[in-house]
């Protein structure tokens, strides 16, 4: 028996023919039969977007692992990697057009940097610097919207923003460089939150131009999924009425091709679509999170051998990838990583007292007690001192 044999079968995505893959665990090129529709789009895809895809990814991971380093080292109070879901995320916002809107969780490192947001506006939500990082109004900032820990509440803000869109006319005219699309992004756990379901209910009622995008990373913090529901996730969807579809989400083609065309349906008038991307996290839920708890190092192993990354380097070489793109590609990775670290240190802190700026709109007198408070307990330190 081989240390893949013991992983549940549930854990692994199988050979379904009805999930859509491109490549293969090995980088290969062979289609399931579900893909069948989208080799057109994927043949039309040029060497450079494929370069662009890796690129995306290696980049991130290296930016990903030192923001878990800074936070080992206390530099950031928690965070979230994103190690392992590289594919899933590049790909889909990869589809994206550039008037769509996009409402991250708290986990879609390269979906923010892709749109053009800094990564450091992330770092600064983890360092207790910001409430929320970045303007998304702020076209620099591509129409993201900030991360939400509140889980599955972005759901509801972006079938929001989608029935906006259709009230508004800016949907579902016919012309894809013109109407806009809202992709929405969620996990496996956020998945059986009650706001979600209702987001479900009001995007089919209302045939909103959205995409709900699970990235189903096989656990929800430490309840594995298999004990979340009996069935696959995509199902859910289905049962609102909306099309949707499985893919294998560590297959950064498959989730570009997919997106691409759900997004461009919605946009259409032909209302939301879901899509669940089978992937895995890597690494632990957040830095506060020991995996080695609740799950096992052959279950790690076998899917570590459908890393995304690996997989689509494997792909470009067999396309003729040159030993230059991919040198080019580890120089940045390690200037993004280090301009990360550098760029983190730098930022500072915040006065304790900033915390009693934002809990009411108008001055209040608790917060003004609690504020003298503090002002007392750390001047009898300095008193102490003298």
């Amino acid at each position: 028996m081989t240390s893949a044999d013991t992983v549940p079968r549930d854990l692994v995505p199988a050979d379904d023919p009805t999930v859509v893959r491109i490549l293969d665990a090995d980088g290969a090129f062979a289609p399931t039969p579900a893909a069948e529709p989208y080799l057109e789009a994927v043949a039309a895809l040029s060497d450079a977007e494929l370069e662009t895809f890796y690129r995306d990814m290696a980049v991130i991971r290296a930016f990903d692992r030192e923001a878990t380093n800074l936070q080992r080292q206390g530099e950031l109070a928690l965070w979230p990697p994103s190690l392992g879901q590289e594919a899933a995320q590049v790909g889909s916002a990869r589809a994206a057009r550039a008037q769509d809107h996009i409402f991250p969780s708290y986990r879609e490192h390269v979906v923010c940097r892709i749109r053009g947001v800094d990564p450091v506006d992330i770092i600064r939500v983890m360092r207790g610097l910001s409430h929320g990082g970045w303007d998304p109004s702020d076209p620099k900032n591509g129409n993201v919207h900030i991360y939400t820990l509140v889980l599955g509440a972005q759901t509801l803000h972006a079938t929001g923003l989608a029935m906006g869109l259709s009230f508004d006319g800016r949907s579902g005219s016919g012309d894809l460089e013109r109407d806009e699309a809202v992709i929405v992004y969620y996990g496996d756990g956020a998945s059986s939150q009650g706001d979600v379901h209702e987001s479900m209910v009001f995007a089919a009622s209302f045939q909103t131009p959205e995409v709900f995008f699970l990235q189903n990373n096989q656990w929800a913090i430490s309840v594995p999924v298999r004990t979340q529901s009996p069935a696959p996730l995509y199902r859910r969807g289905a049962g609102y009425g909306m099309p949707s579809i499985q893919i294998d989400g560590n297959d950064v083609l498959a989730s570009y091709v997919v997106t691409r065309r759900a997004l461009d349906e919605a946009r259409a008038g032909g209302g939301p679509r879901a899509i669940e991307a089978m992937t895995y996290r890597l690494g632990a839920h957040t830095t506060s999170d020991d995996p080695t708890k609740y799950r096992t190092g052959d279950e790690e192993q076998a899917w570590a051998r459908r890393d995304p990354i690996a997989r689509m380097r494997a792909y470009l070489l067999s396309r003729g990838a040159s030993d230059a793109f991919f040198d080019d590609v580890a120089a940045e990775a390690a200037a993004v990583a280090e301009d990360t670290r550098v760029r983190t240190v730098a930022l500072g802190g915040i006065e304790p007292d900033s915390m009693f700026a934002h809990v009411y709109s108008e001055p209040h007198p608790l917060t003004d007690l609690q504020r003298q408070w503090l002002a007392s307990y750390e001047a009898s330190f300095e008193e102490a001192a003298e």
